[in-house]
């Protein structure tokens, strides 16, 4: 979330920022402040009692010295008077701390000054297009329908055991799975970044830590006996590692990667974009995560983006690199470039990748901090990036690669997979 302090420098500076993402603040920026200097003056008057306390606490000894019992019994009254009240001001700054915190969580996270306004994806900017041209042979087949004919992921299946949004990988197509999962993850830990294996169930703390709560709670399983959600992302649980943690100067950057099924309910998802691997409720994903401090975190960002970008052209599939408008920037995000392939049989781009830098945002709900080189706490960055999520990419591998003969597997999964064509 956004820190106080950056709300008491610059309020107007939020409030324009903010309607980048089409965010109208200045209503909750004037109560936040407002909020904010109710508790101050509540705990300078409340310091003011104690004081006053301390004080006359003194003056009870010395006049029970000198024997003067009724002059001390007043003041003793009096301290109790200034207990009592210092009792009510502590409750006043309680409800004024809950509501301040209540409403300082609405707000989002501040656009950096590369995002360009706009109402959503329809005004997202193009940054980059690279990889082949995809040609076709005749008659060709979207996924599904190649999935069905070489028996390598059945969707009917898995709404029988769960319903839809749940598909069944089989033989080769399982294979597959596993293949591009690995293939992702060893290219990862080669490019520096720590393999973890963490939950995929995590508690409220660990959801309003990076911003999922209570944002997104609708679009979250929810194992509601135990108050646990099933991850949406990896970002969830390996990010907070790193919760109400201070890592020393010489800790930074920490660049870890996982793997991990997820899950989300996209409640509302429905018609024709939303077909076979197009949008599920359970899938696959790898995903990048780093702790940088803010003077490096954008040098960070551009290399996340490349190091994508790699996994891709070596995957050899036709790609575009954009970069969110604030009207489709996420709650949390400063900035996002997002990756999509682009599926020749359903002549449509497919999001397969989003990398994202949160800047404080997360940290500051994390309690996420790292020593300066003056030995000071300051709030870190944190950023992450899907490398990468498995359903879309399957979806253009399945089509951009379909030949007459069968579907033919890229030469860099092939160690990984065992097989060169799935027949």
């Amino acid at each position: 979330m956004l820190t106080l302090k950056t709300l008491r420098d610059n309020p107007q500076e939020v409030v324009e920022k903010l309607k980048i993402k089409n965010f109208d603040a200045q209503k909750l920026v004037d109560t936040v402040l407002e909020l904010d200097r109710k508790r101050r003056a509540l705990q300078t008057e409340s310091d003011a009692l104690l004081a006053q306390q301390k004080q006359k606490a003194a003056e009870i000894g010395g006049l029970m010295k000198q024997g003067l019992r009724d002059a001390a019994e007043k003041v003793k009254a009096e301290v109790a008077a200034l207990k009592a009240k210092s009792g009510e001001l502590l409750s006043e700054m309680d409800a004024a701390e809950a509501e301040l915190e209540k409403d300082l969580v609405l707000m989002p996270n501040m656009p950096c000054d590369l995002v360009k306004p706009g109402k959503g994806a329809e005004d997202n900017e193009v940054v980059k297009m690279g990889g082949p041209e995809v040609v076709l042979p005749e008659n060709a087949l979207p996924h599904w329908e190649l999935a069905k004919k070489y028996d390598i992921i059945d969707f009917d299946l898995g709404v029988k055991i769960t319903g839809a949004g749940f598909p069944v990988y089989k033989d080769k197509g399982a294979k597959l799975q596993r293949a591009l999962i690995n293939f992702f993850l060893d290219c990862n830990t080669a490019a520096g970044y720590k393999e973890v294996e963490p939950p995929v169930v995590v508690n409220k703390d660990s959801g309003f830590g990076t911003g999922q709560l209570p944002d997104k709670e609708g679009q979250m399983y929810h194992a509601e006996v135990d108050d646990f959600y099933l991850v949406p992302t990896a970002e969830v649980p390996v990010t907070n590692i790193f919760r109400d943690v201070i890592l020393d100067a010489d800790k930074i950057p920490q660049k870890l990667t996982a793997y991990t099924p997820c899950f989300r309910r996209e409640a509302g998802s429905y018609g024709k974009d939303v077909r076979g691997l197009n949008r599920l409720h359970q899938f696959d994903k790898v995903e990048i995560v780093r702790v940088e401090k803010p003077e490096d975190s954008y040098a960070a960002l551009d290399e996340m983006v490349a190091h994508v970008e790699s996994l891709v052209n070596k995957l050899g599939l036709r790609y575009r690199i954009l970069r969110l408008c604030g009207g489709d920037l996420s709650f949390t995000s400063a900035i996002t470039y997002d990756f999509e392939l682009w599926s020749a049989a359903q002549q449509r781009w497919l999001e397969i990748s989003s990398v994202s830098n949160f800047e404080t945002y997360q940290a500051n709900r994390l309690h996420l901090r790292y020593r300066d080189a003056n030995g000071k706490t300051q709030l870190a960055h944190t950023l992450n990036g899907s490398s990468l999520a498995l359903p879309r990419v399957v979806a253009a591998l399945l089509e951009d690669n379909q030949t007459p003969d069968g579907i033919v597997i890229p030469e860099v999964l092939r160690p990984y997979t065992g097989f060169d064509v799935i027949k």
